[in-house]
């Protein structure tokens, strides 16, 4: 296990272009094939190399776990049907105005936090494509969890002003630690620079030696004989 640096569409954003669980690896279509499977190896996971909607946005539009995917209005059918095809689970395109799921919510195998203004209905279908239980949360006092932080099966990495009520929410029902830090030379919002799953954490090239360290700590993906590895290609 690992903590990997690389960089999406010369963009150090990962988390804004891609999405991983422990089973899947999305990366848009615009992003070398060569290169996504590289970082699905890294992940150890199947690659679903799409876009979401006609966008490279794949991290910010759709979110997933181990049980099922979210998706927004705007799919394609043949994106679908890429999905499909490395994808067992539930797969639920979501109908209602919202399309950016992976900054609305934020989830692991255990559990789902969304966006406070998620009406009861649309928590529902969450729930039951997710697989998990789901509540309506803040981190740091924003609504936007998925780009506030990042869950696994092993941990969380939030935002640096979680509140201590917030955290306590988080481990309830994600059922893992919880820790802060930042991506990216500074960056609060942790979900827009860090793609993880249990197997492995890849962060964005801009990130720094005492932030590897947190996100290793808090993700429990780094042994002290582990070697951070890099990817230079920018595109």
């Amino acid at each position: 296990m690992a903590i990997y640096l690389s960089s999406l569409v010369g963009s150090a954003s990962l988390g804004v272009y891609s999405l991983a669980t422990d089973k899947i690896f999305i990366a848009p279509g615009s992003v070398p094939l060569k290169k996504a499977e590289r970082l699905s190896q890294w992940l150890k996971t199947k690659l679903v190399h799409t876009s979401i909607g006609g966008s490279i946005l794949a991290g910010a539009l759709a979110c997933a776990n181990s049980n099922g995917i979210l998706l927004p209005n705007l799919m394609r059918e043949e994106e679908l049907t890429v999905i499909r095809r490395c994808f067992e689970g539930n797969i639920t395109v979501m109908d209602t105005k919202k399309t950016a799921y992976g900054n609305l919510v934020l989830a692991n195998d255990h559990g789902a936090i969304v966006d406070p203004r998620f009406k009861s209905p649309e928590m529902l279908e969450i729930s039951e494509t997710l697989g998990v239980e789901v509540a309506r949360g803040e981190i740091a006092g924003l609504p936007y969890v998925g780009s506030l932080a990042v869950a696994t099966n092993k941990g969380v990495l939030a935002h640096p002003l979680l509140k201590d009520s917030e955290r306590e929410l988080l481990e309830d029902l994600l059922k893992v630690p919880v820790d802060v830090g930042t991506i990216n030379c500074g960056i609060p919002y942790v979900g827009t620079g860090l793609i993880c799953n249990q197997h492995a954490a890849i962060a964005g090239l801009l990130t720094t030696g005492p932030e590897i360290f947190i996100i290793g700590n808090a993700l429990d993906v780094v042994k002290e004989d582990d070697q951070v590895e890099s990817l230079q290609s920018h595109r």
